[in-house]
């Protein structure tokens, strides 16, 4: 399997959460939810690096997390941006010439199997882009400025985007600078790719793999850490 560096963006605040702490600095059971997240990497064979982005208030804090982390792993701490996507970019700017393939995990998302994670470095060794999702299960409707409801798109074809987002190294830096140079701003490092014209695949993921955002997800994530438990 390629050698794979991760990047994690945890410069986010608490604020939809109702915390003062940044919400991958907040605890489940005796861990941060950033320690869990890295967790379910490390416990890959193919992971040279992993380079956090965060404020500058919690690079220290950061840096603490390394001490639990194998010394065989390179542990990068960068300072985030204003916006995601800018604190990908600076991360991306140390990552490691022994990396082949480049994985983007959200802080905040603790349970992604790492069996996912393995089947999307194969896709993206392959193919270039391979990203985890689940099909849409709601009906989704598209409005207009006034909120009148314009069209209803087939729900058969709709996958709620999660991450990782795993990618060859060439092809995220490629996309990662042509944004810049652009100003184009993604929702999602995909977005970055496909705008290129990457190729991405979708790797069925589960809805295990929550993204921590608000009170009921953190309850959520509580019950689930205890049944792993």
């Amino acid at each position: 399997m390629q050698k794979l560096s991760l990047i994690i963006p945890a410069a986010g605040s608490g604020v939809r959460l109702g915390s003062d702490i940044p919400k991958p600095f907040i605890k489940i059971g005796d861990k941060t939810i950033l320690e869990y997240a890295i967790s379910r990497f490390t416990a890959l064979p193919n992971l040279v690096q992993v380079i956090v982005a965060t404020s500058k208030g919690y690079i220290s804090t950061v840096k603490g997390i390394a001490g639990n982390i194998s010394s065989d792993i390179d542990f990068v701490v960068v300072e985030g941006g204003r916006e995601r996507q800018f604190s990908i970019h600076n991360a991306l700017q140390h990552v490691s010439g022994e990396a082949e393939l480049v994985a983007v995990h959200d802080a905040v998302r603790p349970f992604i199997r790492p069996h996912l994670i393995a089947e999307c470095c194969e896709v993206a060794a392959k193919i270039g882009g391979a990203i985890i999702g689940v099909p849409a299960k709601d009906t989704i409707k598209k409005v207009n400025e006034i909120g009148r409801v314009i069209e209803t798109p087939d729900r058969s074809v709709l996958w709620q985007a999660q991450t990782p987002q795993v990618f060859r190294k060439s092809l995220i830096i490629e996309a990662y600078r042509s944004a810049i140079d652009t100003e184009y701003v993604g929702t999602d490092d995909a977005s970055l790719v496909e705008k290129i014209g990457g190729q991405v695949h979708m790797v069925e993921g589960d809805r295990e793999n929550l993204k921590i955002t608000y009170p009921v997800d953190l309850k959520i994530a509580e019950l689930i850490l205890s049944e792993h438990e």
